[in-house]
């Protein structure tokens, strides 16, 4: 099997690492993620912005603590797994890898279960597969 021929299943397992939750410029946060994670940990939704973000330009992103992973990362868990945000969901396969498959690369420098050793090829038939399987 050449590299261009891998099940796209086979090019990224996620190991719980937590890697994903720390730094990368912050998770931005939809209204809809914005509702269902204050539901979930039963704060306030019109609230929840000023509490447990931070802006990004006009765009919330959940906020980091000092150790640089996300608020809601604790034990080396994600607390509110159930109803993560859409970006959460969504990772690795993002849109910013379609403009340019480096991207990827660079991403598996930080994520022990992206594989980098593929081809741009079936790095874009991947994603794109995802994508839309996922109605991202």
């Amino acid at each position: 099997m050449s590299l261009n021929d891998i099940p796209c299943d086979a090019i990224f397992e996620c190991i719980q690492c937590g890697e994903c939750c720390n730094g990368f410029g912050g998770t931005f946060v939809t209204p809809a993620d914005i509702a269902a994670i204050a539901g979930y940990i039963g704060a306030p939704a019109e609230s929840f912005v000023r509490d447990y973000c931070r802006m990004s330009g006009s765009r919330p992103v959940i906020a980091q603590g000092p150790d640089g992973y996300c608020i809601f990362y604790r034990d080396r868990l994600c607390s509110i797994h159930p109803v993560k945000p859409r970006m959460c969901r969504a990772w690795p396969y993002i849109e910013s890898v379609l403009k340019d498959p480096a991207n990827w690369r660079m991403m598996a420098g930080s994520c022990p279960g992206m594989r980098a050793d593929i081809t741009d090829a079936c790095i874009l038939r991947c994603v794109r597969e995802q994508i839309e399987m996922r109605g991202f």
